[in-house]
């Protein structure tokens, strides 16, 4: 091997090692003082390296505690959630194993995470440019019982329904109706909406029982933008 190859494979095991250190520091200093307690869910934070699903300007902020902006095709941006945010969301939900889930606007990273805890996981996302930057980062984790399809989030993907879990990420304002008919009969969704006038955005899982929708837990407060194909449409005015 070359002294320029011997130097690349060393560089890269170092960059390799210093991001694992920060995948390690993000869980003890920002997720379990935020009350994230799920062991099988805190090392998968610690194995998958965030930075494969972000541009590479903007993998230095990988492991920040900040929601990050990334673009997609033609302009369109999608706001992903901050790290706490999205565990506290995950851990909510509570995958399993050998269940099914579907993974809305995650982007990718999300559905890695989701891999190594439930039987299958569809990841659905309506920019190609994000979609295709999802399919590179599990392909590269070796991700088998992953899969990203690409279509509008709002009618979710029916055609590897029903789901245990469902996950939004992303504030929600209308448009869930077909994701819960997308549901086993008990199943959960979690999605970010503001549950009555006032009270602010929060992480809520909804239950359905009996393939009915039997109520809504708010789980903690939390600020997103609307994720695509989510927003009321807006009111007539003369």
């Amino acid at each position: 091997m070359s002294e320029a190859a011997v130097a690349t494979v060393r560089r890269d095991a170092e960059q390799g090692q210093a991001a694992a250190a920060l995948r390690r520091t993000m869980v003890e200093r920002q997720l379990r003082p935020f009350d994230v307690t799920d062991v099988p869910l805190l090392a998968r934070f610690i194995e998958i390296p965030r930075e494969l699903f972000l541009p590479a300007s903007q993998a230095p902020l990988a492991y920040s505690d900040l929601a990050i902006t990334v673009n997609g095709a033609g302009g369109n941006k999608r706001t992903l959630l901050p790290p706490l945010i999205l565990a506290r969301l995950l851990q909510g939900g509570e995958p399993r194993p050998g269940e099914r889930a579907l993974d809305i606007g995650g982007a990718g990273y999300s559905a890695a995470l989701l891999a190594g805890l439930v039987g299958e996981v569809v990841a659905l996302e309506s920019d190609p440019e994000l979609a295709a930057r999802a399919k590179d980062g599990l392909s590269a984790l070796g991700a088998a019982n992953a899969r990203v399809v690409t279509g509008p989030h709002q009618q979710g993907f029916a055609a590897a329904a029903p789901y245990d879990v469902i996950f939004v990420h992303g504030a929600v304002e209308a448009g869930l109706d077909t994701l819960f008919a997308q549901l086993t009969p008990n199943g959960r969704l979690l999605a970010i909406v503001t549950p009555e006038t006032g009270a602010g955005q929060h992480v809520v899982r909804f239950e359905r029982q009996d393939g009915q929708l039997a109520g809504r837990i708010s789980l903690l407060s939390a600020n997103a933008p609307v994720l695509e194909g989510f927003a009321k449409a807006p009111s007539f005015v003369f």
